[in-house]
């Protein structure tokens, strides 16, 4: 049997993204698709959402589908620690529900992270570069955001990077104690590098996002989580072992 699924935000890019991969597999069943002019009690015909949204909106949608039984899948950047532990909190002792949130659906970028909380307890000079589209509405992005915060508890026990002159605005909002450094750009779709600085040396970690297609497997990796979801899990790499040990956690 078909899991059923409803997208809300199904006419933006990811939301078509998503659509097409759920009506042609074999797993799963489109019943509704949500724009900003529809009524959330049209989800409710499904088993999962998947929230691909706004930040300011995607709050609502996750309440609504959770008061309502529903597992969730989050696509929407801007969850924030401290709405992830509500979040986790109002879960807390509940065995039929979970939420599952991914920051990036690449499996690359998931892994370009894990490499760079292995580096970092190496390095005390760490800053972090994000370059999305132009239309994109948030700043930092979640993916820089969750770099920097697994970075920190990396670091838990070193203490906090090296970054001078925090004060002033353009060196990057800090995240982690880590400096995270915005750019917006027609033509531009994602990047992140993080870089590293010692003695004598620079590291960059790198990740390039050319096409949304590298998000097709992750997406389909987090949806198949989503359906025996308990609780709430954050990141592609608590889903699948990237190898890394304890690094990406």
């Amino acid at each position: 049997m078909k899991t059923r699924v409803a997208i809300v935000g199904v006419s933006g890019t990811m939301g078509r993204l998503v659509s097409g991969l759920v009506e042609r597999s074999d797993e799963y069943e489109l019943v509704a698709g949500l724009n900003s002019k529809s009524d959330l009690s049209e989800m409710l015909a499904a088993e999962i959402v998947i929230d691909l949204t706004l930040p300011g909106v995607s709050q609502s949608v996750v309440d609504f589908a959770v008061d309502h039984g529903l597992r969730v899948l989050v696509g929407t950047s801007g969850w924030s620690q401290n709405r992830i532990d509500a979040l986790s909190a109002r879960l807390a002792g509940q065995n039929e529900i979970g939420v599952v949130i991914i920051p990036n659906f690449s499996i690359g970028s998931v892994i370009a992270t894990g490499l760079s909380v292995l580096v970092a307890r190496f390095f005390d000079s760490i800053e972090i570069v994000e370059a999305h589209r132009a239309g994109k509405v948030d700043s930092p992005s979640g993916t820089a955001v969750r770099t920097a915060e697994l970075i920190g508890r990396a670091r838990a026990e070193i203490g906090p990077v090296s970054a001078s002159h925090t004060d002033q605005r353009a060196r990057g909002q800090q995240v982690s104690s880590i400096p995270v450094h915005s750019l917006r750009l027609d033509g531009m779709l994602a990047r992140q590098d993080v870089i590293f600085g010692g003695a004598g040396e620079t590291l960059t970690i790198s990740h390039n996002t050319l096409s949304a297609a590298s998000y097709e497997r992750g997406i389909l990796l987090a949806l198949a989580a989503t359906r025996t979801a308990v609780g709430v899990t954050v990141g592609l790499d608590q889903i699948i072992d990237l190898g890394l040990g304890e690094a990406s956690k």
